[in-house]
C-alpha cells in the first residue's frame, strides 16, 4: 500500500462464514444463485464499501452502508450478475467518499468501475440550480447506459430503495422525489419492460404524493365484498377446468389492481372506484407460443369475447419487448374479464424486462427487450447530440416515455412503434432524420394526408418527400416525439444561420460600398486579422452577428477598410434608389421580423431597423413609430421587397359594424370569400348601435388586402374598414 493511499481502500477480506450483519445476510440469501467464489466477492465488496462509508449515516440514523446493500438485494431478486451487485454495493462511494475509481478498478475490475462511474451524479456546484444539475446528471447516466444497460438497473434499484425509505425526508423533498419518480424513473422502468419495479415505484410515488387517497383506495381493495371474491373464484375454476380438459400445462393467476393503477384509470377515464374494480383480471402462462393461441380459443369458448378488445402483442411486440395476447371476455356476472396469455419466457420478460437477460438461461430471454432498449437509447443519444441544453433534452425524454404506443407499418412491411397521438411527421422522423426534414405529405393506407395527421395502430404509412422541402416552425406545434422535436429545432437553427449569413453578407457589402470597397476586394490578411482579433472562428460567424443586430455593419466596414474618419450614417431607405436597397422576401428565418405595430405586407413602402438579437425589424414607412427611430439613423436599413415573394403575411383590419347578432358571421364569410384566413377576432369597442372589431388576417400582398377590404365594404352592416 502506498503512503498516500487511505487505510479503508484495502480492508482485510471477510470470510464467507464470518459473523456479518443481518442486512448482509439478507443479501446473501437473495444472491444464493451465485457460485461460492462470487459470494466471496460480494462480501469483499461489502468490506470495501463499509470501510469507505464508515461514520456516515442515513437520515433515518442507520449506517449508510445499509442503503447500497439494500440496493444490491433488490437487484439480487432480479438474479443479475455479480458485477452488477458489486457495483450496486459501491455505487455511492465515488460521490460520497474518498474512495478512488482506480481503487475500485484494481480491486474489482474495470467493468465494475465503469458501472459505478455511470451511476455517480455530477458535481452540483457546476450548475446554476438543482434542476439543471439533475438534468445534466440524467444525460450523463444515459450516455453510460448506452455503454452498459446495467447502469440503469442499478439506478432504478437505488431509486426503489430510496422510495421505500422516503419517510425520513422533509415534506418538500418527498414531493420532489416522488414527482421525479412518477415522471421519469417509473416510465423508464416501463420502457425497459421492468414491470415489477415500475409498479412498486408508481405505488410508492402515489402514496408519497397523495397519502390520503392512497390509503382510501388501499382499504377499499383490501375489503372487497365477499360476493366479488366468490365470483373471482368461480370464474377461475371454470377457466382452469376447461384448460385442464384440453391437456394444457399452465399457470393461472388472478391479477389484483394496485392503488396507482386504479387511481390512474379513474382519472383518465372518469370512472368511479366501483366501475374500475368491476373488472376481473387473469393471466394464463403456458409453455409455447402455439399453446398461447390454443388457450385463447379455449377461454373464448368459455366466455364470449368483447368485439374489438383483442390485442396480439406476440405478433407485434410492444416497444419494450413485451409480448402477450390480450382479450376481454363478457363475464357471467355482467362484468368484463381481462385475460393475458403468454409463455413462461414472455412472463419473465414482462416482469423483469432487460434484467431477464441474466435470469433466464434457456434460449436467451431478454435479448428482445435488450435489443429494443439499445435501439431506444441510441435514438435518444442521436437526439441529445442536437439538443441545446440538458433541460430541453430531459423534457424530450419525458415526452418519449409514453405508456401507450401505436404500431405502424412501413411500405416494406417493417413495424415502427410510436407514442399515442403521433403524427405522420413523427413517423417520418422515426424512419430517418433526413426523411423528416424533407417531408411534404404522407400516404396512410394509400390515402394522401397532411403531415399533421394523427396515426392509429395497424396503418401503413408512406412519406412523400422532396429535396427542396425544409422544416417549418409550425411543425413544432404538432409533433410529439422528442426525436422529431429535436431534429426540427436543430434544422431550423441551421437554416436561420444560413439566412443570417446571406443577409449579413449583403449588409456588410453595402456598408463597404459606401467606403468604395467590398468584401471581395479586401486583402485576405486584413480580414483574417479582424476575425482573429474579435474571436470569430470564420467569416460566416461575423456575418451572422451582423444580421442579428449584434454588430453594426458600418462599424465593421470601417474597421475592415481602415478608415480614420467617422462612420457615415446610412441614408434613409426612401432617399435611396431601388437598386441600392437590400431586397427581402419576408421569409428570411430568424433575421427578419415584421413589427406588430404596423404589420407590413408586400407592396408597402418599408424600412428596416437594426435591433440587437432580433436582426432587422421591418416597419411601414407611415408607421407612427418610425419617427422615434430617426434619432438612431445608423441603425436604419434601406430595404425593399424582392420580386419573387410567395406565401401569406400577417395583417389586420379595424371594421365598424352594426352591433347586432349575425354580423360577425357575415364579415367572416366575406373575408373567407376573398381567400384570406382569419387568425383572430377582438372587439375593440362596443356601443349600443355600432361595434369596432379587429380582425387579424393573412394576405399575400397589398392587392390581396385591397380585395378583402372591397368585399367587406359591400356588406350593408359595415360602416367603415381600415388597416389596423
Amino acid at each position: 500500500m502506498s503512503a498516500g493511499e487511505p487505510a479503508y481502500a484495502t480492508p482485510a477480506p471477510a470470510p464467507v462464514d464470518a459473523a456479518v450483519p443481518d442486512y448482509v445476510r439478507e443479501l446473501q440469501q437473495a444472491a444464493d444463485y451465485l457460485p461460492e467464489d462470487q459470494q466471496r466477492q460480494l462480501l469483499r465488496a461489502w468490506s470495501v464499501g463499509a470501510a469507505a462509508h464508515a461514520g456516515q449515516t442515513r437520515r433515518s440514523g442507520e449506517p449508510y452502508i445499509t442503503h447500497p446493500i439494500a440496493v444490491a438485494a433488490v437487484l439480487a431478486e432480479q438474479r443479475v450478475d455479480v458485477e452488477t451487485l458489486i457495483a450496486a454495493i459501491l455505487h455511492d462511494t465515488l460521490e460520497d467518499t474518498p474512495l478512488a475509481r482506480e481503487t475500485i478498478a484494481g480491486e474489482f475490475g474495470e467493468t465494475v468501475a465503469e458501472l459505478v462511474d455511470g451511476v455517480t451524479k455530477l458535481d452540483k456546484l457546476q450548475f446554476q440550480d438543482r434542476q439543471e444539475a439533475a438534468a445534466e446528471s440524467f444525460r450523463k447516466m444515459l450516455l453510460a447506459m448506452a455503454r452498459d444497460l446495467r447502469v440503469i438497473l442499478i439506478k432504478l434499484a437505488d431509486r426503489l430503495h430510496n422510495m421505500r425509505t422516503l419517510a425520513a425526508h422533509t415534506a418538500e423533498a418527498r414531493g420532489r422525489i416522488a414527482r421525479e419518480t412518477l415522471e421519469i424513473y417509473a416510465p423508464i422502468a416501463q420502457r425497459l419492460g421492468m414491470n415489477l419495479i415500475k409498479s412498486e415505484l408508481q405505488d410508492l410515488g402515489f402514496r408519497s404524493l397523495h397519502p390520503w387517497r392512497h390509503a382510501v383506495l388501499e382499504k377499499r381493495i383490501r375489503t372487497q365484498p365477499l360476493l366479488r371474491r366468490e365470483a373471482l373464484a368461480r370464474i377461475e375454476a371454470q377457466v382452469a377446468q376447461r384448460l385442464t380438459k384440453e391437456g394444457l400445462q399452465y399457470r393461472l393467476i388472478s391479477r389484483v389492481k394496485s392503488p396507482w393503477s386504479i387511481y390512474s384509470k379513474m382519472r383518465a377515464e372518469g370512472k368511479s372506484f366501483d366501475q374500475v374494480m368491476d373488472v376481473f383480471g387473469f393471466r394464463i402462462v403456458v409453455r409455447s407460443v402455439p399453446e398461447c393461441y390454443h388457450a385463447l380459443g379455449i377461454v373464448h369458448s368459455v366466455f364470449k369475447p368483447l368485439d374489438g378488445r383483442f390485442r396480439d402483442f406476440i405478433a407485434i411486440p410492444k416497444a419494450n419487448g413485451y409480448q402477450s395476447l390480450h382479450t376481454v371476455l363478457f363475464g357471467p356476472y355482467g362484468s368484463p374479464i381481462e385475460v393475458q396469455l403468454r409463455t413462461e419466457e414472455m412472463d419473465l420478460i414482462a416482469e423483469r424486462g432487460i434484467a431477464a437477460h441474466w435470469a433466464y438461461k434457456h434460449g436467451g430471454a431478454g435479448n428482445s427487450a435488450q435489443s429494443r432498449a439499445h435501439t431506444w437509447i441510441a435514438d435518444l443519444l442521436e437526439s441529445q447530440r442536437a439538443t441545446g441544453s440538458s433541460l430541453e433534452f430531459l423534457e424530450n425524454v419525458k415526452v418519449d416515455l409514453f405508456p401507450d404506443e401505436v404500431y405502424l407499418f412501413t411500405p416494406k412491411g417493417d413495424i415502427l412503434s410510436l407514442p399515442r397521438n403521433a403524427t405522420a411527421l413523427d413517423f417520418a422522423y422515426a424512419v430517418h432524420t433526413d426523411v423528416g426534414n424533407h417531408a411534404v405529405a404522407a400516404r396512410v393506407d394509400k390515402k394522401l394526408v397532411p403531415l399533421r395527421s394523427k396515426l392509429a395502430s395497424g396503418q401503413k404509412v408512406e412519406i412523400i418527400s422532396t429535396k427542396s422541402a425544409a422544416p417549418k416552425p409550425q411543425w413544432l406545434e404538432f409533433v410529439i416525439t422528442g426525436k422529431a422535436r429535436t431534429a426540427i429545432r436543430h434544422q431550423l437553427k441551421s437554416l436561420e444561420h444560413e439566412d443570417a449569413v446571406q443577409l449579413g453578407h449583403r449588409m456588410l457589402d453595402r456598408a463597404l460600398e459606401q467606403l468604395e470597397t467590398s468584401l471581395d476586394r479586401l486583402p485576405p490578411k486584413r480580414l483574417d486579422a479582424y476575425l482573429a482579433e474579435n474571436r470569430f472562428p470564420r467569416l460566416e460567424a461575423l456575418l451572422a452577428e451582423i444580421a442579428l443586430g449584434n454588430r453594426m455593419p458600418a462599424q465593421v466596414a470601417q474597421s475592415l477598410a481602415r478608415e480614420k474618419n467617422a462612420v457615415q450614417p446610412l441614408r434613409v431607405a426612401k432617399d435611396r434608389v431601388p437598386g441600392d436597397r437590400i431586397l427581402i422576401t419576408g421569409h428570411e428565418r430568424g433575421v427578419v421580423t415584421f413589427a406588430n405595430c404596423c404589420l407590413p405586407i408586400p407592396g408597402d413602402d418599408i424600412m428596416g431597423y437594426h435591433t440587437a438579437g432580433r436582426g432587422v425589424v421591418v416597419h411601414r414607412m407611415d408607421c407612427p413609430n418610425v419617427a422615434d427611430y430617426r434619432k438612431s439613423l445608423e441603425r436604419w436599413v434601406a430595404i425593399g421587397w424582392d420580386r419573387d415573394i410567395s406565401g401569406d403575411f400577417h395583417s389586420a383590419l379595424l371594421i365598424q359594424v352594426d352591433n347586432r347578432p349575425g354580423v360577425l358571421a357575415q364579415v367572416a364569410a366575406a373575408i373567407a370569400q376573398a381567400e384570406s384566413n382569419i387568425d383572430g377576432v377582438e372587439y375593440v369597442e362596443r356601443g349600443s348601435n355600432v361595434a369596432s372589431i379587429r380582425f387579424a388576417i393573412e394576405v399575400r400582398d397589398r392587392k390581396h388586402i385591397a380585395d378583402v377590404i372591397r368585399r367587406v365594404r359591400r356588406l350593408n352592416v359595415v360602416h367603415g374598414v381600415q388597416r389596423s
